[in-house]
Order: C-alpha cells, then sequence, then structure tokens
C-alpha cells in the first residue's frame, strides 16, 4: 500500500520536483554529475549525538559513529536497550555533532582499569557509579552537566593542554570513520562537533559543520564552550580555520526556545549592544537556524504572535524555564527565544545598520543522544537510551532534562529533519546549499516544498514551476531588490509555491505564507496568509484571513487516519496585496499537514497504557522554509546646494 501511494505521488510530482531516489544498499561507486540547477532535495540531520558526548554515554548510550552511520544511510542496527532498529527510509547526508567539551571523557573512565583511577577520587567515583547501575550512569551526568554550568568539572577534563592530545587522537579516528562512510552520489557524511555554551543554563548552543574532508580538519580540534561560552570566539575559530587550511565551516544555533531570551538578543554576550562588525560575522558564520527538534519548536510562540493559530506547536513543557530549568523565562524574553521574532529584528537592525544579522533559512534536526536519527511518529527512538522503543513507561515519566518536575518523556518532539535542494549529494553542493540558504525544515515528514520569489511570474508558470523559479526568480533563502521590482512587470513581489505531501505520511491541509515588515518608525509587524488548501470549495476564509478548519479523522484507538480531508499536492501562484515598496520585508513558507497521532499514541497503543489528559495526542505536522528577503531601494541623499 505504501508503494502505491509513493508511486501514486512521485507521478502528479514530477511537474514540479521529481521524486526522491531511494538510496541502495549497494556500495558500488556512483558517478556524481552536478547539475544545472537543484532537481533534488536531500533529507538529512545536522544533529546527532553518538556514545563521544559526555552526555550521552552517561545516559547509557553504547553506539558509536560507525553505527550511527549504518542506521543513517539504510542499515539496520541493534540500539543500546536491545531493540532492532531501521530506518523505513535512508537519509541523504548525516553530521554527527558529538559536544566538543569533554568529548569521550565518560566513555573513557568507563573503560579505564579501575586500578588506573585511584588517584582521583571524583574520577574513581563516577567510574564505580556508571558499572554500578543505569541510575547511576544518570546521576554521573547530572553531576558533569552541573559542574559545566559552574565551572567545577575536574582540571584533567577542562585544561586545553590536557586534552589537546587525547581530543586529537579522538577526532582523528572519527575522521577515519566519517570518511568511510561518505560516498559522494550515495550518502554524504560531514565532519562536525556541537559548541555547547549554557551560560547560566540559557541555550546559546550551535552545531559546526565542516564542508572538508580530513586532510583539511584533522588540522584543527574542536572548539569547547568550556574554552570560552561567547559566541564571537567561536567565530574567531572559524575564521582561524578557513584561513590556516583554505576550508569552509558553518554553525547553526539551535533550541533557541530555551535560550531565555539570549539566542537573538539585541546585545552581545557581555551585554555590550551589537555593533556593525557583529552584525557582519554572525550573519557570515550562521546562515541557518534549526527551528524544530526533539527539545521541542522555536518557529513562533502565541505570546508572540497572538493572531497565528498554529504558533503553539512544540512549546509545551519547554517556554516555562530555559534548558537546565535553573532560570524561569519570563514573557519578555520570548523576542529573543523564537525565529520569527528574529527574523523580525533583523529587519529592524538593517534599518539601524544596513546589514542583518538575523538574514537566516531554516532547518531542522533531531539532537537525538541514542545515534539513531528518526524523526518519525512510529519509530521513534527518543532523546536518550532511557527513552527507546521499548522503553514501556517512557512517555510518562520523568526526565532529567532540567533540575526540577514538569518535563515528562511526552514532552519531547519526534523532530525534525532538514531539506536540502542541491545539485547533487556530495559535501559540497550540500554545504554550499545551505550557505545560501537554500533549505527548509519539516518536523519530520519527508514533504516536498518549492518556493520562489519574483516579479515577472503569472499563474501559467505553474505549469513549468522549477525551470521558470530559477529563470525568473530567486529560491527560498534569496532576495529580492527594488531592481528586480524595476526589472518586472509587476509592482508586488508574486510567487510560485508547490508542496508535495510525504506518501509516507499524511495529506495536506494548507499552504501559508508568513510576511514580516518593519515601517518607517523601525517597529516590527506580521501578518499570515492562506494562500492554498485542500478542499477548496467546502472551505473559505473569513474576514480575520482564518481558513475554515480542515477537520480531524484521527482514531485514537487505532492510531490511524483519513487522508480524504486533505490533498496530496497543493500548488499555488500568489501575490502580496499589502506591499509597499519602501518596506524591508520577508517571506516565508508554512506547510501544514492535516491531523495525525503522536509517538505517545503509539506507545499507548503497543503497551496498553493509558495517556493523561494533558498528554498532547493529535497534531498537525509542518514544515518551515527559509525566507525570501525584500530589501527597498535606499532613499536618495539631499544634495547640498
Amino acid at each position: 500500500m505504501r508503494k502505491a501511494v509513493y508511486v501514486a505521488v512521485c507521478t502528479i510530482a514530477l511537474a514540479v520536483s521529481g521524486c526522491s531516489k531511494e538510496n541502495s544498499s549497494d556500495s558500488s561507486n556512483v558517478k556524481v554529475v552536478n547539475t544545472d540547477y537543484p532537481e533534488e532535495v536531500y533529507w538529512g540531520d545536522t544533529h546527532l549525538h553518538t556514545d563521544n558526548s559526555v552526555d550521552a554515554f552517561g545516559f547509557g548510550n553504547r553506539l558509536d559513529a560507525e553505527a550511527a552511520l549504518r542506521f543513517a544511510s539504510g542499515e539496520e542496527v541493534t540500539a543500546t536497550k536491545g531493540a532492532k532498529a531501521k530506518l523505513d527510509r535512508p537519509l541523504d547526508f548525516l553530521v554527527i555533532a558529538d559536544h566538543s567539551d569533554a568529548i569521550g571523557a565518560t566513555k573513557a573512565i568507563y573503560e579505564a582499569p579501575r586500578i588506573a583511577l585511584l588517584g582521583n577520587k571524583l574520577l574513581l567515583r563516577w567510574h564505580d557509579m556508571m558499572h554500578e547501575s543505569e541510575d547511576g550512569s544518570l546521576r554521573v551526568t547530572a553531576e558533569l552537566i552541573d559542574g559545566a554550568a559552574t565551572g567545577s568539572l575536574p582540571e584533567s577534563m577542562t585544561d586545553p593542554e590536557a586534552q589537546k592530545e587525547r581530543t586529537s587522537d579522538l577526532w582523528k579516528a572519527h575522521g577515519k570513520i566519517v570518511e568511510r562512510y561518505n560516498k559522494p552520489g550515495k550518502f554524504t557524511a560531514f565532519m562536525g562537533f556541537e559548541y555547547t555554551s549554557m551560560p547560566q543554563g540559557d541555550n546559546i548552543h550551535r552545531v559546526v559543520m565542516y564542508r572538508d574532508g580530513t586532510d583539511k580538519t584533522n588540522r584543527t580540534l574542536p572548539f569547547g564552550a568550556l574554552t570560552s561560552q561567547d559566541p564571537e570566539r567561536l567565530w574567531a575559530y572559524m575564521a582561524a580555520y578557513e584561513k590556516d587550511t583554505g576550508g569552509k565551516v558553518l554553525a547553526i544555533p539551535h533550541n533557541s526556545n530555551v535560550s531565555n531570551g539570549r539566542m537573538f538578543a539585541m546585545n552581545k554576550y557581555d551585554g555590550s549592544p551589537i555593533d556593525a562588525a557583529y552584525i557582519k560575522t554572525r550573519a557570515l558564520r550562521e546562515p541557518l537556524v534549526e527551528v524544530t527538534q526533539i527539545k521541542g519548536d522555536s518557529e513562533a510562540h502565541p505570546f508572540l504572535s497572538p493572531n497565528d493559530e498554529f504558533a503553539n506547536y512544540g512549546i509545551e513543557g519547554w517556554d516555562e524555564c530555559n534548558l537546565s530549568c535553573t532560570r524561569d523565562m519570563a514573557e519578555e524574553s520570548y523576542g529573543g527565544s523564537y525565529a520569527r521574532e528574529a527574523l523580525k529584528r533583523g529587519l529592524e537592525l538593517t534599518l539601524a545598520f544596513g546589514a542583518n544579522p538575523f538574514k537566516f533559512g531554516m532547518i531542522g534536526s533531531t539532537d537525538s543522544h541514542t545515534s539513531l536519527a528518526t524523526a518519525d511518529e512510529d519509530n521513534f527512538f527518543g532523546k536518550h537510551t532511557g527513552n527507546e522503543a521499548n522503553v514501556k513507561d517512557r512517555a510518562l515519566s520523568p526526565q532529567n532534562l532540567g533540575s526540577r518536575e514538569g518535563r515528562f518523556g511526552w514532552h519531547y518532539l519526534s523532530s525534525g529533519y532538514a531539506a536540502v535542494w542541491a545539485t547533487s549529494n556530495t559535501r559540497e553542493a550540500i554545504f554550499d546549499a545551505m550557505m545560501r540558504r537554500e533549505v527548509y525544515a519539516t518536523t519530520g515528514p519527508r514533504m516536498k516544498v518549492r518556493f520562489f520569489g519574483g516579479f515577472d511570474f503569472n499563474k501559467d508558470d505553474l505549469d513549468n514551476l522549477v525551470k521558470t523559479g530559477y529563470a525568473k526568480g530567486v529560491p527560498m533563502g534569496g532576495d529580492l531588490t527594488a531592481r528586480n521590482m524595476e526589472t518586472g512587470s509587476a509592482k508586488s513581489p508574486n510567487f510560485l509555491i508547490s508542496a508535495l505531501m510525504d506518501p509516507e505520511s499524511a495529506a495536506l491541509d494548507r499552504i501559508q505564507v508568513i510576511k514580516g515588515w518593519v515601517d518607517a518608525g523601525g517597529k516590527s509587524h506580521e501578518k499570515i496568509y492562506n494562500v492554498s488548501w485542500s478542499h477548496p470549495d467546502n472551505r473559505s476564509l473569513g474576514a480575520d484571513g482564518k481558513l475554515t478548519k480542515v477537520g480531524n479523522s484521527v482514531d485514537l484507538t487505532k492510531g490511524t487516519w483519513n487522508n480524504d480531508i486533505g490533498a496530496p499536492q497543493l500548488v499555488t501562484w500568489w501575490q502580496d496585496p499589502d506591499f509597499d515598496a519602501k518596506q524591508h520585508a520577508f517571506y516565508y513558507v508554512r506547510v501544514l499537514e492535516i491531523p495525525t497521532p503522536t509517538w505517545p499514541v503509539y506507545d499507548a497503543l503497543k503497551f496498553g497504557l493509558i495517556l493523561p489528559d494533558e498528554v498532547i495526542k493529535i497534531q498537525q505536522e509542518r514544515a518551515y522554509t527559509s525566507p525570501i528577503w525584500f530589501t527597498p531601494a535606499r532613499p536618495k541623499r539631499a544634495t547640498i546646494s
């Protein structure tokens, strides 16, 4: 049945995007041919942790980088808790992003002969605790996280020189594994790490991702937050790497939702005001933001977007306190914690400085600490090994992330993936697509989304949407300017948009365009336009622009739904009816599926559980594209006679 649906959906999609190839298990070489423009979307995870992450091993993960790469490329592996794990569809690329601080430390302590640790009481105690029980491992991890936050870790774990040799050996060994699994044209494995800055428990983490192979990455070591928690120091490290090696590297902020307003703050790490140099450097080093993952969704919040009926996705359990739950999050901090508001702040800063530090594309990834890159509701392996698929009470159990009660297993999302429109499945093509922001995020489903903007499109262009989109406009992540308007036939930007359902997931409810702009007084605004939806004859827009709901066909007793209420594909031409050529603006697309069950529902059916009323059982999964920006003409300077 799934194959039949896949074939049917691919047939109607050929005009707009083509259909993803399945990754073959054949290990033969694939001839790589770069297309003239991106014809294929590639699916991946840029944020996965293995047993080399100090917390992941402490949580109990015993799967290494090789297991992670085997799983992502389509092989079956045995998870730490013994369950067999395999993706229905392989991924196209993977970034293993183990924490750079004390990388491999808990694994090394666990595997060390006990006699070798007799001279260090703390390390000996941790060794014994990890060997005694799973609960002991969790306590060790909690102590390590607290120690990192308070600066009280042992010197042997924090001293850069003491760590350098061990980290170098581990980094090079990891690189050999990554190179072995990197197969251009078939599966792309990237070198990377996570920079885990968390001042006072506020999450300002970044994933760092290299374009290069080990011939260049072996000439550096991962940069840690124990060296500096200031992201500007990370950017300096990145600049030095590029200068010294001729390579390329980018950083991807994540979990801004638990940053307590610090991820997109209007000041620097030290509290001083943002300046032009900061803006230029951040825009260069951070072209993307991870807006959806297992620890919540960071696209929007109801407090910031009260007119957005869909702004509450993935915020339950995450918007009351920061990552470690050591500080409450006040409402005034939300503005620096969510991507849409950051995009609006970016426009305000553009007026003030002529440049935008928050001009980013949007992706999703997992942040799984199990070595398993899963984002499907019915194949969810949790944040850590205590939440793997064969753990009966995982949905209802209190979680160890945060120092107080209030977060339970069901608060974790089965999210998300990064979708990249690239000219081939290679490091170079995928990295370059990320740098130009031709990417989008999904909460898991592999729906195909295209988004082009210009001043010269018409409805007939939908018949050849992709080729025309590139020929007459710009794709997601691109820029429109007053010059484009002058040479185009329209006085308002118009857009070609298509969305194709994931044949393994749910049909589509609607396409929305989210617009942000800044007025002459420097204040930013937003508006949501419903531009295409399923069963248009039976649904209508109200005077407030809200669309009649699609309905709910979910059967919680079976974990099923009826795709008949949705559409397999939505394609539309849309023109901004409220355009002002004097205003800076951005536009991005949000695509919603029809309602479907969440992963706790599948657990309840599998284990015979009764879920409390507060557990979210039904949701509308979604995609977020990177924006397209409009920049008005600069005002003419007055002449002095």
